[in-house]
């Protein structure tokens, strides 16, 4: 935002914007300072501070990249074996009038819909699910698109029981064959076979301060 408003600044040649050249000088001067000084802040974070801002609750959520990237999305649900899990988001979309298949882990926004969504982590379910929905991206030759974006998988009892390592393991099997091109975007933590199990891909793309390991930092 900043670098848009400086761009804005310096290449407006309206008159009447134009006429007080002071006001117009002064308000470039502050905006250039606060972006150096933003900088400044940036190149002197300890890894921690990449850690802490990747889990900032204000970063773009799933729901949120699928309404400013994308439209015509139809969410599809379900793994057809078990039942649904929110944790991840699927779906058919179009991308500039060209169909794709989009998914990405979903943290929910409330304290509501954090807990429906297990805080973005998800069980055997979501990945199967998030299967199903790559191989019919397959069928219908669809490029796929990932945002990735969880703690990890979530690793309770229940989940292992339904075969939490399995899902992970044929997700990555899987999207090793996928005979279209897969785009896979870290937009915040991507921890442990929970951020693999859809981040198998042709290009793997990171947001600043966006992290990306074998596991959570506390593991």
């Amino acid at each position: 935002p900043l670098d848009a408003q400086i761009d804005a600044l310096c290449s407006s040649t309206d008159d009447a914007e134009m006429a007080n050249t002071t006001t117009h000088a002064a308000e470039l001067a502050e905006l250039s300072a606060q972006e150096n000084m933003l900088l400044q802040r940036c190149t002197s974070l300890m890894p921690e501070d990449r850690v802490f801002l990747a889990r900032r609750p204000d970063r773009p959520h799933i729901g949120e990249i699928i309404d400013n990237l994308f439209t015509d999305f139809f969410e599809q649900c379900g793994d057809r074996q078990c039942k649904e899990d929110a944790a991840i988001l699927c779906g058919i979309a179009r991308f500039h009038g060209m169909p794709v298949t989009v998914l990405g882990h979903r943290k929910g926004t409330t304290l509501e819909e954090n807990l429906r969504c297990n805080f973005g982590m998800p069980g055997p379910e979501g990945y199967r699910k998030a299967l199903r929905v790559m191989k019919q991206a397959e069928k219908f030759r669809r490029p796929i698109i990932t945002f990735i974006d969880t703690p990890g998988a979530y690793p309770g009892k229940d989940a292992e029981e339904r075969g939490q390592g399995e899902a992970i393991a044929r997700n990555l099997m899987e999207m090793s064959g996928l005979t279209v091109p897969v785009l896979a975007i870290v937009t915040g933590e991507g921890s442990s076979g929970g951020a693999l199990g859809l981040g198998v891909a042709n290009h793997i793309l990171m947001l600043e301060n966006a992290v990306y390991s074998v596991l959570s930092p506390e593991g």
